[in-house]
């Protein structure tokens, strides 16, 4: 399950992971806190002539959402439906209820979420992270009260956040220049996890052109996305040839050796689309 801010999200920031084990029939899920409803149309910012609005851009990124999963081989997305850039002032106690709640139901093995500092300091991507780590600890404790308790506790086997190696930063760097969140006035811009640090590495090359097809369907976003298409061959594969991920709870496995897959400790044991076999 890969719980996160905003649609596209999906795409950009974990798309290979998702269709490479969709593509391997392990059964893929999503919630999304907000529906990006304050987020440019086509380059244009809210408030401009050309710019359908809020209500009308939530139906948009809605439509496109639901169309990227679809491509990617999620089974289902389940939106929270936060107001789109203040996720971080969302009532903690009913967020991380409402996605402990989904983690009692769908019963996932391993969960995806933003790093701490949300890839750029982005507030909602922060928000989602520490909601989403809350919500593996809520989601496991029979003593939890609310939503979810309607629901027997499930243990998540491992819980993962997503790291940016100096190869994804640069890359992103020749797209954008900067990669930059501002807020309160402060300039919070994506710095690189050492390497050192990362503790999975999972190739997703394969699954470019899929992953590409997701990110298109996000095509009120497309003006942004578009600066990605004609990166230097290195570049695409730093973003889309492999997927760098940080390890930050696991029960079944551990210490300083790279995994190369994230069910790594689970083999033959996770859940698999109806008709498909388990892996070894």
């Amino acid at each position: 399950m890969g719980i996160l801010a905003h649609p596209d999200d999906e795409s950009l920031g974990c798309g290979g992971v998702f269709a490479r084990y969709a593509a391997e029939g392990v059964e893929t899920y999503l919630v999304t806190a907000t529906r990006g409803e304050r987020g440019r149309y086509h380059g244009m910012p809210p408030g401009d002539a050309g710019h359908p609005g809020a209500e009308a851009l939530s139906r948009i990124r809605a439509a496109e959402l639901k169309a990227a999963a679809a491509i990617l081989g999620i089974r289902e997305v389940s939106p929270l439906d936060y107001p789109d850039g203040d996720l971080d002032r969302a009532d903690p106690r009913q967020a991380i209820d409402r996605i402990a709640a989904h983690l009692r139901r769908i019963r996932p093995q391993v969960v995806l979420t933003f790093a701490p500092e949300g890839g750029y300091g982005h507030p909602d991507h922060i928000a989602i992270s520490q909601f989403a780590s809350a919500a593996v600890v809520s989601a496991a404790n029979p003593a939890h009260a609310g939503e979810a308790a309607a629901l027997p506790p499930h243990a998540v086997s491992k819980l993962y956040q997503m790291a940016w190696p100096e190869a994804k930063v640069a890359a992103y760097r020749e797209a954008f220049k900067r990669l930059i969140s501002t807020v309160d006035g402060v300039e919070r811009e994506t710095h690189p996890w050492p390497e050192w640090s990362i503790t999975t590495v999972i190739e997703t090359r394969k699954y470019w052109p899929v992953v590409w097809r997701a990110v298109s369907c996000h095509e009120s976003q497309v003006g942004a996305y578009e600066r990605l298409r004609n990166l230097a061959p290195e570049h695409h594969e730093a973003i889309w040839g492999w997927q760098h991920l940080y390890r930050a709870m696991s029960t079944v496995n551990g210490g300083r050796v790279r995994e190369t897959d994230i069910f790594e400790g689970l083999r033959g044991t996770y859940r698999v689309a109806e008709g498909q076999a388990a892996r070894d």
